[in-house]
């Protein structure tokens, strides 16, 4: 199975940097793991609601060229679905099992994504009714990759 992660931004803290790579290492075993940056758009303080939209917009064209058009698309948005990890990774499984063997999880910027790449999406998940940076929430995601790919495959993982 291919996993795509599709991020706008760069990583700039090496911390965060180690542990992204520490989990991808994890996940060869598993899959084969892609993450592509898009570039963000600088927000300016005090960015009323259409400078927000254009910003969002801008980055939306930046991601969508870079999804697959083969690809199961999971957009990670605050208002999307909660899933527990035994949850996440049945998603996985049956996506695989429904013939799909590319799904690629979208991270938007600090404004979230634009209307554009959520039509786009299969499905939308949410990890939290909290916000986090979207540098760590791939930390997170690529945690939770590993963690479904462990219960998949029936390995201990801690709970």
């Amino acid at each position: 199975m291919k996993i795509s992660i599709i991020c706008v931004g760069k990583v700039k803290e090496k911390f965060y940097r180690d542990a992204i790579e520490e989990y991808a290492k994890r996940l060869s075993k598993y899959c084969k793991l892609e993450i592509v940056e898009v570039q963000d758009e600088k927000t300016p303080d005090g960015a009323g609601a259409a400078q927000e939209s254009q910003i969002k917009e801008k980055e939306a064209g930046r991601i969508l060229p870079r999804i697959s058009e083969d690809a199961y698309v999971c957009t990670l948005e605050i208002l999307g679905r909660k899933l527990t990890s035994e949850g996440f990774a049945e998603m996985i499984e049956q996506t695989a099992l429904n013939g799909r063997s590319h799904i690629a999880f979208i991270i938007g910027g600090s404004l979230g994504l634009h209307e554009s790449v959520s039509k786009r999406a299969d499905c939308a998940i949410s990890f939290s009714d909290m916000t986090f940076p979207h540098q760590l929430m791939r930390v997170i995601l690529t945690e939770q990759i590993y963690r479904a790919f462990r219960i998949i495959s029936g390995e201990p993982y801690h709970k």
